[in-house]
């Protein structure tokens, strides 16, 4: 028979592990959605992904940065620069 002090840390062990899994396993939204260091400049409807990284592609160079990507899972796309 196992004493009550073994007893006693296993379930505190158990317990610390039952909270602590959930709290880690969720997800961070600490970036924009493509990624870090990406730069939300505006939305603008376009035909396609394509079609709207092509268009923005020199603004972004005008203003400093060297990559677009759209966001093709709205309507209206948001816009990031980077």
């Amino acid at each position: 028979m196992k004493s009550w002090r073994t007893r006693i840390g296993v379930g505190l062990a158990v317990g610390v592990a039952a909270v602590a899994v959930p709290l880690t396993s969720t997800t961070a939204f600490a970036a924009a959605p493509p990624g870090a260091g990406w730069v939300p400049v505006g939305a603008e409807a376009y035909p396609s992904k394509a079609a709207c990284e092509a268009s923005e592609l020199p603004n972004a160079h005008a203003n400093g940065y060297n990559e677009v990507w759209c966001d093709d899972s709205e309507r209206i796309m948001p816009i990031y620069y980077r």
